[in-house]
Protein backbone atom coordinates (compact mmCIF):
# COMPACT_ATOMS: atom_id res chain seq x y z
CA UNK A 1 0.00 0.00 0.00
CA UNK A 2 1.36 3.59 -1.30
CA UNK A 3 0.89 6.32 0.73
CA UNK A 4 2.50 9.91 0.35
CA UNK A 5 4.50 11.34 3.06
CA UNK A 6 1.55 13.80 3.97
CA UNK A 7 -1.24 11.20 4.62
CA UNK A 8 1.12 8.85 6.23
CA UNK A 9 1.65 12.08 8.85
CA UNK A 10 -1.78 12.67 8.58
CA UNK A 11 -2.39 8.95 9.59
CA UNK A 12 0.17 9.35 12.45
CA UNK A 13 -1.07 12.71 13.98
CA UNK A 14 -4.53 10.90 13.26
CA UNK A 15 -3.67 8.12 15.75
CA UNK A 16 -2.04 10.48 18.46
CA UNK A 17 -5.41 12.92 18.78
CA UNK A 18 -8.04 11.33 17.10
CA UNK A 19 -9.08 15.13 15.83
CA UNK A 20 -9.62 14.47 11.21
CA UNK A 21 -9.06 18.16 11.06
CA UNK A 22 -6.11 19.13 13.01
CA UNK A 23 -4.10 15.64 11.87
CA UNK A 24 -4.75 17.56 8.01
CA UNK A 25 -3.61 20.48 9.22
CA UNK A 26 -0.90 19.35 11.23
CA UNK A 27 -0.15 17.15 8.06
CA UNK A 28 1.30 20.04 6.02
CA UNK A 29 -2.00 20.42 3.71
CA UNK A 30 -3.03 24.11 2.92
CA UNK A 31 -6.07 24.83 4.47
CA UNK A 32 -8.91 27.81 2.94
CA UNK A 33 -10.93 27.46 5.32
CA UNK A 34 -12.47 25.56 8.89
CA UNK A 35 -15.17 23.78 7.07
CA UNK A 36 -12.95 23.06 3.67
CA UNK A 37 -10.15 21.48 6.31
CA UNK A 38 -13.22 19.12 7.53
CA UNK A 39 -14.31 18.20 4.50
CA UNK A 40 -11.26 17.28 3.51
CA UNK A 41 -10.17 15.31 6.56
CA UNK A 42 -13.41 13.47 6.13
CA UNK A 43 -12.58 12.88 2.96
CA UNK A 44 -9.20 11.65 3.74
CA UNK A 45 -10.52 9.18 6.95
CA UNK A 46 -12.75 7.48 3.50
CA UNK A 47 -9.70 6.55 1.92
CA UNK A 48 -9.27 2.52 1.83
CA UNK A 49 -5.52 3.03 1.92
CA UNK A 50 -5.39 5.49 4.60
CA UNK A 51 -8.15 3.59 7.00
CA UNK A 52 -6.31 0.45 6.28
CA UNK A 53 -2.92 1.98 7.61
CA UNK A 54 -4.30 3.41 10.18
CA UNK A 55 -5.95 0.24 10.90
CA UNK A 56 -2.50 -1.67 10.88
CA UNK A 57 -0.36 1.01 12.87
CA UNK A 58 -3.17 0.91 15.67
CA UNK A 59 -2.89 -2.62 16.03
CA UNK A 60 0.67 -3.05 15.86
CA UNK A 61 0.10 -0.13 18.71
CA UNK A 62 -1.88 -2.52 20.77
CA UNK A 63 0.52 -5.40 20.10
CA UNK A 64 3.46 -2.88 21.35
CA UNK A 65 1.54 -1.93 24.65
CA UNK A 66 0.45 -5.47 25.95
CA UNK A 67 2.81 -8.22 27.17
CA UNK A 68 2.50 -11.68 25.15
CA UNK A 69 2.41 -15.00 27.01
CA UNK A 70 6.29 -15.36 26.36
CA UNK A 71 7.25 -12.23 27.61
CA UNK A 72 5.46 -12.91 30.83
CA UNK A 73 6.50 -16.61 31.29
CA UNK A 74 10.28 -14.92 30.43
CA UNK A 75 9.92 -12.09 32.94
CA UNK A 76 8.45 -14.77 36.10
CA UNK A 77 11.67 -17.18 35.64
CA UNK A 78 14.05 -14.36 35.27
CA UNK A 79 12.04 -13.13 38.99
CA UNK A 80 12.41 -17.06 39.95
CA UNK A 81 15.88 -17.44 39.23
CA UNK A 82 16.88 -14.10 40.95
CA UNK A 83 17.99 -12.50 37.91
CA UNK A 84 15.92 -9.09 38.08
CA UNK A 85 16.99 -6.59 39.74
CA UNK A 86 14.84 -3.57 41.32
CA UNK A 87 15.80 -0.21 42.27
CA UNK A 88 14.88 0.44 46.03
CA UNK A 89 15.76 3.84 48.32
CA UNK A 90 17.72 3.66 51.17
CA UNK A 91 19.05 5.59 53.40
CA UNK A 92 22.43 6.37 54.82
CA UNK A 93 24.15 8.40 57.08
CA UNK A 94 24.91 11.07 54.20
CA UNK A 95 20.99 10.38 52.72
CA UNK A 96 18.72 8.65 50.56
CA UNK A 97 20.90 6.06 48.12
CA UNK A 98 19.22 4.45 45.92
CA UNK A 99 20.64 0.42 45.07
CA UNK A 100 20.06 -2.26 43.19
CA UNK A 101 18.01 -5.12 44.86
CA UNK A 102 17.32 -9.02 43.75
CA UNK A 103 13.58 -10.56 44.32
CA UNK A 104 13.22 -11.43 47.51
CA UNK A 105 12.51 -15.53 48.66
CA UNK A 106 8.99 -14.62 48.80
CA UNK A 107 8.56 -13.13 45.26
CA UNK A 108 11.24 -15.85 43.94
CA UNK A 109 8.60 -18.59 45.45
CA UNK A 110 5.40 -16.59 43.80
CA UNK A 111 6.54 -16.81 40.47
CA UNK A 112 7.49 -20.29 40.63
CA UNK A 113 4.22 -21.16 41.85
CA UNK A 114 2.85 -19.02 39.15
CA UNK A 115 4.99 -21.13 36.43
CA UNK A 116 3.70 -24.25 38.43
CA UNK A 117 0.33 -23.10 38.11
CA UNK A 118 0.83 -22.44 34.07
CA UNK A 119 2.68 -25.69 33.37
CA UNK A 120 -0.15 -27.67 35.84
CA UNK A 121 2.76 -28.85 38.21
CA UNK A 122 0.55 -28.59 41.29
CA UNK A 123 -3.07 -30.06 40.07
CA UNK A 124 -4.66 -31.67 42.96
CA UNK A 125 -7.27 -32.52 40.76
CA UNK A 126 -7.72 -35.29 38.61
CA UNK A 127 -9.16 -34.81 35.19
CA UNK A 128 -10.98 -38.38 34.48
CA UNK A 129 -12.64 -38.18 31.36
CA UNK A 130 -15.08 -41.71 29.38
CA UNK A 131 -17.72 -42.68 28.47
CA UNK A 132 -19.69 -44.87 30.99
CA UNK A 133 -23.37 -45.89 30.94
CA UNK A 134 -25.75 -45.59 34.36
CA UNK A 135 -27.17 -48.87 34.99
CA UNK A 136 -29.51 -48.83 37.52
CA UNK A 137 -29.96 -52.01 39.96
CA UNK A 138 -33.46 -52.37 41.83
CA UNK A 139 -32.16 -54.45 44.65
CA UNK A 140 -34.87 -53.62 47.24
CA UNK A 141 -37.15 -56.33 47.92
CA UNK A 142 -40.78 -55.68 48.62
CA UNK A 143 -42.39 -56.39 51.54
CA UNK A 144 -45.43 -58.56 51.55
CA UNK A 145 -46.52 -58.87 55.02
CA UNK A 146 -48.65 -56.03 56.26
CA UNK A 147 -47.18 -55.11 60.15
CA UNK A 148 -49.34 -52.06 61.51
Amino acid sequence: MKLTEKQKAFCDYYIETLNATESYKRAGYKVKSEDAANAAASRMLRNVKVRKYIEERMKQKESERIASQDEVLEFLTRVMRGQETEEVVGFTESGPVKEKKAPSTKDRVKAAELLGKRYALFTEKVNVSGNMGVVIVDDIKADDSDED
